[in-house]
């Protein structure tokens, strides 16, 4: 009888630290603490949006409703586990008008406006109109095609600062949509005192200026 051929070319081994990690049932055990948490916080968050916004002057879309709000949670943004909260939300085909509040597994949290459509020279102008109360607050604004690139890349973000005016000026001349990040490191003060929606709170005030319906 012949030899039976091997089902595979080559042995798939584990090395000591993946056999390590495929063992060590606590590191599941934390990840689900972790996550329940952050649910936690971005239900508060969204609670606490939802008094700061009641009465804000918005330059939204025409059939914007402030009511309309999500909650996700997933395992694969660029390879790693996220949950966010989009309040404000508002996204059809022609235009789209979030606030995204991102807890990013093993980076960072991010809070975010996505802004375009109708109103977006409008969004545009009020940054250059307000620049000076915007700088300094550590707003960037992402210089991507694409609307879902999270990652803080220097080649892909260009900070609001008292000194590039005129760079921020010309970038935003062909900018098909606006995308303003602010990052929170989990290191940061905030997040080890236990006041990551104080500092959402500020984050999203920081950007009034460029959302506030002109009067």
């Amino acid at each position: 009888m012949a030899d039976k051929k091997p089902l595979i070319n080559s042995p798939i081994q584990f090395t000591d630290q993946e056999l390590g990690l495929i063992e060590d049932t606590s590191f599941f055990e934390t990840k689900a603490l972790i996550t329940q948490k952050v649910k936690t916080l971005l239900h508060l968050l969204h609670d606490t949006l939802k008094k700061e916004l009641v009465d804000f002057p918005f330059l939204a879309p025409d059939d914007f409703h402030l009511d309309n709000h999500q909650f996700v949670k997933g395992e694969h943004l660029s390879g790693f586990p996220y949950l966010y909260l989009d309040y404000p939300k508002y996204y059809t085909k022609q235009e789209m008008f979030s606030f995204r509040s991102l807890f990013w597994w093993g980076h960072h949290f991010i809070f975010a406006w996505i802004l375009s459509g109708k109103y977006l020279d409008q969004y545009k102008e009020n940054i250059l109109r307000h620049y000076k109360s915007l700088s300094g607050k550590g707003l960037f604004i992402l210089m991507t095609k694409d609307p879902w690139e999270w990652k803080k890349h220097p080649d892909n973000l260009l900070e609001i600062r008292q000194d590039n005016q005129e760079e921020v000026s010309i970038a935003l001349k062909t900018r098909p949509f606006l995308k303003i990040h602010r990052y929170i490191d989990f290191r940061s003060p905030a997040i080890l005192k236990g006041t990551p929606i104080e500092e959402a709170i500020q984050a999203l005030r920081s950007t009034f200026p460029i959302i506030v319906r002109p009067t």
